[in-house]
């Protein structure tokens, strides 16, 4: 109870949940974009059951934090550079979303149904481990960025579970969006690639300020609205 009346709780609790929520997003459009390739009676399915073991992953990040320290340490030299066991995750998950990325760009270009003949990464539960797999990457440094911000662990797994649940809420209308409207498909396979870009660079030390690329996305995203209102109207003009 003295946790639940201490006002600095509340506050460590509110950012890191927000935190969680707004680094979220890029693993909200690539679930989206996994599931939009599965019959629609299971795409919810794979959703729930996807972001449910992206949580855990992240509170299994979150319980191994001593361990996790030790991924700062080299495993290898490479041209006397040392390649440690975090900047291979970084790097072999930035590689994997952008060869992702680009390879859907490349179907929608060529014109193809991607939803009528699943690949081996497309089955149902390789998907929702796709998901888990993704998010670790993604959660790794701001696994660290938790621990620096709340000190308590019930505050952290709380903020965890939170930012799951409003991931799970938003991911429907997500998935919705994305298949509706192709060209929001595109830019947020756009946005993908520029993580997976983002990730191989911090992989070799050197850092990107996530904030400029969902500046780019949220800019691209109401040109993209505008754009729709645009041509609607032309429609609507012209029938």
């Amino acid at each position: 109870m003295e946790l639940l009346r201490d006002p600095q709780t509340w506050l460590s609790f509110a950012t890191l949940a927000l935190l969680e929520i707004v680094l979220g997003i890029d693993n909200i459009l690539f679930l989206s974009l996994l599931v939009s390739r599965l019959p629609a009676q299971r795409q919810g399915s794979a959703r729930i059951l996807g972001l449910l073991f992206a949580m855990l992953t992240r509170l299994g990040l979150l319980f191994s934090i001593t361990w996790l320290a030790t991924l700062t340490a080299p495993l290898v030299f490479i041209a006397g550079h040392g390649v440690s066991g975090r900047a291979a995750i970084l790097f072999a998950g930035g590689l994997f979303l952008a060869i992702k990325s680009v390879g859907e760009i490349v179907k929608l270009l060529s014109g193809r149904r991607t939803e009528r003949k699943p690949g081996p990464f497309e089955s149902f539960w390789l998907i929702v481990l796709q998901i888990g797999v993704i998010d670790v990457v993604f959660s790794l440094d701001s696994v660290f960025t938790a621990v620096g911000l709340a000190r308590r662990i019930e505050v952290m797994v709380a903020a965890i579970v939170c930012s799951v649940g409003v991931m799970l809420l938003v991911s429907g209308y997500v998935s919705e969006l994305l298949n509706r409207y192709p060209t929001f498909k595109v830019l947020a396979l756009g946005f993908l690639l520029l993580i997976g870009v983002m990730l191989m660079a911090e992989a070799s030390d050197l850092h990107v300020p996530k904030g400029y690329l969902y500046f780019a996305l949220g800019f691209s995203a109401a040109i993209e609205c505008v754009n729709i209102g645009v041509r609607k109207r032309v429609r609507a003009a012209s029938g």
